[in-house]
């Protein structure tokens, strides 16, 4: 088999998807899944979404790769466009979260740096983070699952409970540059964070004369039904990070900064080869053209209610498979009494596809594009797939 020259890191489901159309995955077998994964919310517009297919496709007959030696118009453009739509002035893209992230902590970094507070290079973080997997990145999620193995940990990350502000008072100190969090923990649960936390964390920042980034790979991009998760909580952050829903499916990430916290990135401090290029801009761009244009992020919100009404029906009606159900928008997540990968499984065989988290939640994170009558489709299979689980519970106990 092919599969055995690749590296064993992924426990990969047995399923080889041919073609996507719309919310819909097709196998080589010609089975059609309902996809309310979308590629661990990266699918932000759904598969093969006509507009996107024919930017890449004009694009790839033009220009793909310059490197940033030289401009790139659509930097300009994307830039613009993502800087007058949120809190930032600058941005910086890259070809990954991860990399947005190792951005958004070197610019903290810097930033302190040329205040002349070399000492300042600490990033207070939170326990149930996910921020990548990169040394430091795994480092600042503090997760010892993904630290197992690969030598000392990076310095510079000190990790405090999720939502505890004694235990973020206590740590914050001279060697703190900034404060890293993400407005909902992905990975870690679909954990959102209170408003009046994220307010809290502000003033801390202010007062102490340290940065506030946030962590918006997965929640950003309209995932919430709003533009940024953050403007849920009226806090603006000094640096974010973004990647997946920006993309649309192609690799795409961005650090997004206000120029003072921008101040220090000068030319040669940061770089990146194919950050940026042709390709990802032109993809970049046509994914604001869809999540910017009038209505859509009500049509997301709209959608939104509908499928969380319906989720909170299930969990009424199967008390024994579904604890609680937790997010906002189209950033959902079920936390089971059964084992999520049973929940996920069971999904599977009703032919939906959903994402395991931590605190064991399953994700649900259709494309943006989902329709009213769709989400209730994914409802209808949820259903099956808890009345099964249900059912073999009551086998076992009988």
């Amino acid at each position: 088999m092919a599969e055995a020259t690749l590296f064993d890191t992924f426990a990969r489901a047995p399923l080889r998807f041919e073609r996507g159309e719309g919310v819909w995955l097709v196998t080589e077998g010609g089975e059609r899944y309902l996809d309310f994964g979308a590629g661990v919310a990266v699918n932000s517009l759904g598969h093969a979404h006509p507009h996107l297919v024919e930017a890449l496709k004009a694009q790839a007959e033009k220009v793909w790769h310059t490197s940033n030696l030289y401009e790139v118009p659509g930097q300009e453009t994307l830039s613009r466009r993502l800087t007058e739509n949120s809190f930032a002035d600058k941005a910086f893209f890259t070809n990954s979260g991860a990399e947005a992230l190792e951005c958004a902590i070197k610019t903290a970094r810097r930033y302190q740096y040329v205040k002349g507070h070399p000492e300042r290079f600490h990033i207070v973080t939170f326990e149930g983070a996910f921020h990548g997997r990169t040394l430091a990145t795994i480092a600042a999620g503090g997760q010892a699952k993904y630290l197992e193995g690969f030598g000392p940990k990076v310095e510079g990350f000190d990790q405090v409970p999720f939502g505890d502000l004694d235990a973020l008072n206590a740590v914050v100190g001279e060697k703190t540059a900034a404060i890293l969090i993400e407005p909902i923990q992905g990975e870690g649960g679909i954990r959102p964070v209170p408003k009046e936390f994220l307010q809290a964390l502000r003033k801390i920042c202010d007062d102490n004369g340290i940065l506030l980034v946030f962590d918006e790979v997965q929640c950003g991009v309209a995932r919430t039904g709003k533009l940024f998760a953050y403007e849920w909580s009226g806090v603006a952050p000094d640096i974010m990070a973004l990647a997946k829903g920006i993309g649309g499916g192609f690799p795409l990430g961005a650090c997004l900064a206000t120029a003072e916290a921008a101040s220090g990135m000068t030319a040669g401090t940061h770089g990146t080869t194919y950050g940026g290029n042709p390709l990802a801009m032109a993809v970049g761009n046509a994914v604001m053209d869809v999540v910017l244009a009038e209505g859509f992020l009500a049509h997301v919100r709209d959608v939104s209610l509908v499928f969380r009404q319906g989720l909170a029906g299930l969990k009424d009606r199967f008390p024994e498979i579904i604890e609680e159900i937790r997010g906002e928008g189209l950033l959902l997540g079920m936390k089971a009494k059964v084992p999520a990968g049973d929940l996920v499984g069971a999904m599977r065989g009703e032919r939906l596809l959903g994402v395991p988290a931590g605190d064991n939640v399953v994700r649900l994170l259709p494309p943006l594009t989902v329709t009213a009558e769709e989400a209730r489709e994914g409802l209808a299979r949820i259903e099956k797939a808890a009345e099964k689980l249900s059912a073999s519970l009551m086998k076992k106990s009988a």
